[in-house]
Order: C-alpha cells, then sequence, then structure tokens
C-alpha cells in the first residue's frame, strides 16, 4: 500500500473543514447482533470478529473528524497493515500486462494488478468568465469566525460542503447568499445520503424565515465577478455563459463512458444556458445579486486525480454528473484497462445518486465485494457460500433480511443470491453480490446459476425525489396484501428460472418469473407470522412445488403412516431420507405405547430385531 502523506486517514486531518463529519455513530440499537449493528454504524471497517468499532472512539453521533484519524492509525497498527508513507505516486504506465508506478522521489514499482484507491481529492474548480482571482476555495478559506464579521458573503454551491460552510460562519455575516445550478435536494427526499443531511441545513431555515440569508439557481462556471471600490459585484451586463458544465457539492463533468450506468442519474437538474443564438433577457432593476459582496466563497466539491495516469492505462471517465468518477465493469475493474481496479470513492460511478458507495457505510461493502472477485479471480478461491436443506431456507432468508447490514446500506447495489437445486433438494446463498454480476455470475464468483432467487432492498418506486413529500399521511403501508405498495425499504424477491442474458444490464431487474414484495416494516424487522413469513413460505413453495412447514415428529409419523409422501421437512429432517419401517425397536417402542402404528408395528415386534 503506497501513501502519499505522513499517516493513515490524512484526508480527515483538513476535511471537512469545519471538523464535523456527517456519518452518522450510532452506538446503541438495543440489540447484541453486530451484523445488524453495522447498519446503523457509519464508520467502523469491517473485520472478521468486529473488534475494532468506531463507537470506542466518540460517544458524539456526528462525530469530530479527528476521531477519525486516530480511528484509522489505530486500524493499521491493529491488523498491521504494510503501508509505506510518503509515496507519492506521480506517474502510472502501463507496458504490454504490467504496471510501472514512478513516485516522486523517481522511484520505480512494478505490479500486475492495481488497485487505485485514491479518493476523490482534487477541488473541483470552474472557471469564471472573470473574477476567479477573487474567489477563495473551500479548501483555502479561513476557519476564524471573526474573518467573517459583518461581513456579506455569497457562496457558489448547494451541496453538504456550502451548508456546512454556511453554518460555521452564519452567526458571524451580515448575510449569506448561496448559488448553484440545480435546486436543492434533501437527503431525506432522495435518500441519497450525499444531498443534503439535515445537520447542515440550517441556512434553510433562516431563509424561508425571512432572515436575509439565501438561496437561488443560476449558471456558475462563467459567472463575471469585477472588485469596485474593494467590494466584489456579480457582473449581469457581461455575456452569460451558453451552457453551464458547473456542478454542485456532488459531481462535475468530464470524459467519456462505455456503458448505460448514467441512464440511472436522473437528469431533473439539466436547466442549461439559452443558445447562442436565443435573444439577451434585459437587465433588471431588481436583480437578486445586484448588491456587492466582501467575500465569495467555492464550495463545489472535489474530482478524481486522472494527472498521474500515462494514456498507456488512463482510466475512462464517466458523463455528465458522474464525470468525476472512473468508469468501471460490475467487478470494479476499469472499463478499458484491464487489471486496473477501484476501491473505496472511486467506486461510486456504479451507484451514482443510488446508494451509498461513495461513503465509508458503503464503500466498505464493494470493497470487500472486489476482494472476494480477486480472491477467485486470480487465486482460485469460490465465492463464499453456504448451502442449506431447502426446508431451512425460510429461517436462513428471514435470518439475513434481518441483519444483513451490506445490501441495506448499498440497497440496490448488493443483493443476496440463492441459487436452487430442487433435485438435491438445496439452496446455495450467496451474500452480498453486486446486482450488475448477476449475468456474468460465474466470472465474478466461480459459481453457476440457474434456478435463482435474487433478494433486494427497495424503496417504493415513485417514493424518491427532490420535490416529493416523504412525510405524506399516506407515506407508508402494513397490510400484506399492499407490499408492493410499499415505499420505505423493504425486501423484494425475485425468482427466475434460468441464468440471465450477460448483454443485458441488471438493472432494473428484469421481469421475473415469480416475484414477491414483503411489506414495509415500521421497525425494519420482516418477522411477523402473518404479515411477513407467511407470503414467503408460499412464494418459495409455489417456487418449489412442495410443502416447506415444518412439522413436530409425531406429525410427521402420522402423516407417514397415513400417506405415501410426506412433506419435506420430515423428509429431510425426521426421516433423513428413510422409509419408517426400518425403524430400530427403540424408535417403534414410544410409536406403539402411544397408539401410532399398531397396524403397521405389531406389540411383538417391539423386542425384535427391525423388519426390513
Amino acid at each position: 500500500l503506497f501513501e502519499r502523506n505522513s499517516t493513515a486517514g490524512s484526508f480527515f486531518m483538513k476535511y471537512p473543514r469545519h471538523r464535523k463529519l456527517i456519518s452518522i455513530n450510532k452506538r446503541h440499537t438495543g440489540k447484541n447482533n453486530p451484523e445488524f449493528n453495522m447498519r446503523h454504524d457509519w464508520n467502523s471497517l469491517l473485520t472478521d470478529d468486529y473488534s475494532h468499532l468506531y463507537k470506542h472512539y466518540s460517544k458524539e453521533f456526528f462525530p469530530p473528524a479527528d476521531t477519525m484519524v486516530s480511528y484509522l492509525q489505530d486500524f493499521t497498527q491493529k491488523f498491521k497493515l504494510n503501508i509505506q508513507y510518503n509515496t507519492s505516486i506521480v506517474n502510472v504506465d502501463k507496458v504490454k500486462k504490467k504496471f510501472f508506478l514512478t513516485d516522486k522521489a523517481d522511484n520505480q514499482y512494478t505490479c500486475k494488478y492495481l488497485i487505485v484507491a485514491t479518493g476523490i481529492w482534487v477541488p473541483n474548480t470552474p472557471k469564471l468568465g472573470s473574477g476567479n482571482e477573487f474567489v477563495v476555495g473551500y479548501e483555502d478559506m479561513s476557519l476564524d469566525r471573526d474573518d467573517y464579521e459583518g461581513k456579506t458573503v455569497l457562496i457558489l454551491g448547494r451541496g453538504n460542503s456550502a451548508f456546512e460552510t454556511a453554518d460555521h460562519i452564519g452567526g458571524s455575516t451580515n448575510l449569506i447568499h448561496m448559488m448553484a445550478r440545480s435546486r436543492v435536494k434533501l437527503s431525506w427526499s432522495t435518500h441519497y445520503v450525499g444531498d443534503l443531511r439535515a445537520i447542515n441545513n440550517g441556512l434553510l431555515d433562516t431563509y424561508q424565515l425571512k432572515s436575509l440569508d439565501a438561496v437561488l439557481e443560476g449558471p456558475v462556471s462563467g459567472l463575471f465577478l469585477v472588485k469596485r471600490n474593494g467590494k466584489l459585484w456579480v457582473d449581469e451586463s457581461a455575456p452569460q455563459p451558453q451552457e453551464d458544465t458547473d456542478m454542485d457539492d456532488e459531481s462535475i463533468t468530464d470524459g467519456e463512458e462505455d456503458r448505460d450506468a448514467d441512464k440511472n442519474v436522473k437528469d431533473e437538474d439539466d436547466d442549461s444556458s439559452p443558445a447562442e443564438d436565443s435573444p439577451q433577457e434585459p437587465l433588471s432593476d431588481n436583480f437578486a445579486l445586484r448588491e456587492p459582496y466582501d467575500i465569495v466563497l467555492r464550495c463545489l466539491g472535489f474530482k478524481f486525480d486522472a494527472m498521474i495516469f500515462s494514456n498507456s492505462c488512463k482510466p475512462v471517465m464517466g458523463k455528465g454528473r458522474a464525470g468525476k468518477y472512473p468508469v468501471t465493469k460490475a467487478n470494479y475493474e476499469s472499463s478499458n484497462v484491464r487489471h486496473m481496479y477501484f476501491a473505496g470513492t472511486n467506486t461510486h460511478y456504479r451507484d451514482f445518486r443510488i446508494s451509498s458507495g461513495a461513503f465509508v457505510h458503503g464503500f466498505r461493502y464493494t470493497g470487500r465485494s472486489l476482494f472476494r472477485h480477486m480472491e477467485w479471480a486470480h487465486h482460485g478461491n469460490l465465492w463464499p457460500s453456504n448451502t442449506v436443506p431447502i426446508t431451512e431456507l425460510i429461517p436462513a432468508i428471514l435470518m439475513r433480511i434481518n441483519e444483513m447490514s451490506g445490501p441495506y446500506q448499498m440497497f440496490g447495489i448488493l443483493v443476496e443470491v440463492i441459487a436452487l437445486d430442487l433435485q438435491s433438494g438445496t439452496g446455495t446463498l450467496f451474500e452480498e453480490v453486486p446486482i450488475d454480476c448477476i449475468p456474468h455470475f460465474y466470472k465474478c464468483t466461480g459459481h453457476k446459476l440457474d434456478k435463482f432467487i435474487v433478494i433486494n432492498l427497495e424503496y417504493g418506486k415513485n417514493f424518491s425525489g427532490p420535490a416529493n413529500d416523504v412525510f405524506n399521511d399516506m407515506r407508508a403501508t402494513g397490510e400484506p396484501t399492499e407490499a408492493d405498495q410499499s415505499n420505505f425499504l423493504h425486501p423484494v424477491m425475485y425468482f427466475y428460472k434460468q441464468a440471465l442474458d450477460a448483454m443485458k444490464s441488471p438493472r432494473p431487474l428484469p421481469k421475473p418469473d415469480h416475484l414477491l414484495h414483503l411489506v414495509e416494516d415500521f421497525l425494519t424487522t420482516w418477522d411477523a407470522p402473518v404479515s411477513h413469513i407467511l407470503p414467503l413460505r408460499r412464494f418459495l413453495e409455489e417456487i418449489i412445488g412442495t410443502d416447506l412447514r415444518q412439522f413436530y415428529a409425531e406429525t410427521c409419523f402420522k402423516y407417514a403412516l397415513t400417506f405415501s409422501d410426506v412433506p419435506k421437512f420430515c423428509e429431510q429432517q425426521y426421516l433423513q431420507g428413510q422409509s419408517v419401517l426400518l425403524a430400530t425397536p427403540e424408535l417403534i417402542k414410544p410409536i406403539v405405547e402411544r397408539g401410532l402404528g399398531n397396524d403397521v408395528f405389531p406389540h411383538e415386534s417391539i423386542d425384535q430385531n427391525p423388519t426390513t
């Protein structure tokens, strides 16, 4: 592992600038299940024994950033990670099948497989029409509130760093105006954790409660700033940009792509300026930015550093709002550079504006998926699995949907897959499989699929969105017959009779042969006998074609003595595939004494050798 700086977690020594993380540190859930608890621990990294948890580093719900530095430093020491510090890789080249890495001291390293986990750390600095020299970047801004005392401030950006900044300096300023091309998107309505979090949205209060602060939409790239008499003015009369390539705090444009993942990115913010031949609107005497500013701050987020790659191995970048991320395949390998993989925030292209892959509580699981794939692809170790009898599928599924943390945090991206072997009467469970791997299951995992079930956690189709009222009084249902109308996160199960077409995208999953929604649950616990377990059992029975109920031993014997076929549970669990006529005297005696099987086992046979 090469680290550019002198310590692990150096990014968090500076960012976020105002020193409070927005990743929740929920130390108590009322449960002792460590896998379940990871659903609500957004900071801990994954270990085999859950022995290094973030809750021991801070009691605050939103911890100080310095505690993350301490946590990561202790993590590297505890697990003796082989990290070479103060090694800044400045060039990556590829010759034939080898990568050549050169550091700042001109040392060279070679490898066959390369994992890039450099993060998204280069500030996004779109060029203004004029006045770039007057703008102070988020990375350089003063944290001393006295420097903003009695000042009028314009913030360029609309994401968490912009609002975090506004909250930090708001008590000192005359007023704050915030400008970006798109409307404010609140994470509680979009269910995308990268959108504006409630902890940072204080300026929305002062805006809507008429306390001078305000937000407005408008192009940032190409904005004209001029300085007059020590003040900064937005020049309305200057030519305006013909196309706005500015993004909010979460994205930037650049590069190309090779697949349709960008179709997953909604384009509700596409509000480009008029075409060149459109008439210029007349100047307005109530232009919103007609008053001057003392300070203009740029808080437009970060982008991937692609400058270190030579043309021989420069990764293709996404388009549009996903343009700050490298394009990757289902296994997190670069789409155009073989054996170059990505980990951490760099993998967010595949779930941009869908799930949590840009954040610790998301990419810790995509990192584990990458590890499992590489174990198979390069070492021949199959993706871990657990095979159970068909009769044990219901408890196995219930356990997973009520504790699994990976698909819970990476909903819609990581799924559970159950391969069914009806001939042997077993089901094999695969955990945390990237949904895009399903059509390429063997290449990703080393296992083949025939009949299988996909378990995905989903929100309602039309529930999430920046303009949606997610607090309306019809927002949830508890009726099992309306499970397909569930809005909040709930399990959806897809059964397919054969493997999916490798040439088609699995997003959204194609129409299954059988589909089951388990109704959303206020406690996010799907264990109600009628509302959850009964629909699940009927779904599986329809697929497998057998009774999956479980029975007491006495009932199994009654069925065995009455019917030619017994339920699958009795066959697998109690009779273990044998006829009751093979019973031993010790087994026959209590049967006869209880009045069962008198016609089959005469009393005199109890003390004799077992019949055949």
